[in-house]
């Protein structure tokens, strides 16, 4: 086949339909290289992004669980300001609780008090071990479900449940409400 040559504009045109071949092959194995690359890079940036996205996650859920554990352990240090720093302004406490006639109901008690009780209390005589059962967030609001098993000066006293809602302020999370359950029997 022979190839003819010119020049244009100072570059050295070859018009070969073998070249033109050569070319076109070049171009598509380079978009193809591109647009593997790029299906690669955007798998990447994607995956990334997730796992970000999954840390991020859990320093929050590990932000919200960091107020829980210094609840309790302000309660066996006995420490009522560390207790009040750990509640949000306006926020409840309440309890399930039986009546002399054995019918359940919901008895409120004051933050303050709450926290007094436990500053008038010895050191490490109040003894509150929870784990973790769940915790759900949703922007600035938590739910945390844990269930406990109450210890008074190392003697077993009760177990039940704590049902938390937490905010995010801008002093970060704070406990907004908590309600409990408490009981003697069936605990583990």
């Amino acid at each position: 086949m022979k190839v003819n040559q010119s020049m244009h504009n100072g570059f050295r045109v070859t018009s070969s339909v073998h070249e033109f071949a050569k070319i076109i092959k070049t171009r598509n194995t380079i978009f193809i290289c591109i647009k593997q690359t790029g299906m690669k890079f955007l798998m990447m940036v994607f995956l990334m992004l997730l796992l970000s996205g999954k840390a991020m996650s859990q320093q929050t859920e590990d932000s919200v669980k960091a107020v829980v554990n210094l609840l309790f352990s302000s309660m066996k240090a006995s420490d009522e300001a560390l207790v009040l720093s750990c509640f949000a302004d306006g926020a409840i406490l309440q309890t399930m609780a039986k009546n002399k006639e054995g019918n359940q109901f919901v008895k409120n008690e004051s933050i303050k008090e709450f926290a007094s009780s436990v500053g008038s209390a010895p050191k490490a005589v109040l003894d509150e071990r929870i784990s973790f059962d769940m915790i759900k967030i949703d922007g600035s609001l938590a739910s945390v479900w844990t269930p406990y098993s109450f210890y008074y000066n190392g003697t077993f006293s009760h177990c039940g449940v704590n049902s938390f809602q937490l905010v995010r302020t801008a002093m970060g999370w704070k406990i907004q409400y908590i309600i409990d359950t408490r009981r003697k029997v069936g605990c583990q």
